[in-house]
């Protein structure tokens, strides 16, 4: 009898794993992997996304997650790249149009050759801003500066960094 109440426990506990992990809102209704997503206007490309997976979850807070990461590339009027995004870790909230990356969060402006190095970046794609509340290093041409926070445009052109910790100035010979 002991035999039977003890195989009936382990049953139920399984059953209520299989439960949870069978919920509605934590299955994917897509997989896709190695994906070019791209979004023009007019026939001019704006942003290309390029991930090696994606999961997108319809349920009651439709989303996209980028589990293995992301690269989001912006373009200019004669769609040239001007700035990208980079993370190991992307979710993309459709209802509010904020997308959310973490972990190693990189964004470089080509055209200004500076480059921010962060752990969470939140972009608010309606908007077209991208911000932080955690450390921020940006690096340009001459210096190095580090903040405890940032807002900026999505093309990282125009920028305010928040409590500025530290500026270091780059001498030529730093440079090479």
């Amino acid at each position: 009898m002991a035999l039977f109440a003890m195989v009936l426990f382990s049953c139920e506990n399984n059953l209520k794993v299989v439960q949870e992990l069978t919920q509605e809102d934590t299955l994917s209704a897509i997989r896709a992997y190695d994906i070019t997503y791209i979004r023009s206007d007019s026939g001019h490309v704006q942003i290309e996304l390029i991930a090696p997976v994606m999961n997108r979850f319809e349920n009651e807070n439709p989303h996209i997650e980028f589990p293995e990461g992301f690269d989001a590339y912006f373009f200019d009027s004669a769609n040239q790249k001007t700035s990208f995004i980079r993370a190991d870790y992307g979710m993309s909230e459709e209802k509010t149009n904020l997308m959310t990356a973490r972990k190693n969060v990189v964004v470089e402006n080509f055209k200004t050759h500076e480059k921010m190095n962060t752990e969470t970046l939140f972009w608010d794609q309606k908007k077209k801003r991208i911000y932080t509340n955690t450390f921020v290093k940006i690096t340009t041409p001459d210096k190095i500066i580090y903040g405890d926070s940032l807002t900026a445009t999505e093309g990282f052109d125009k920028r305010t960094i928040h409590n500025i910790q530290a500026t270091l100035e780059l001498d030529e010979d730093e440079l090479d």
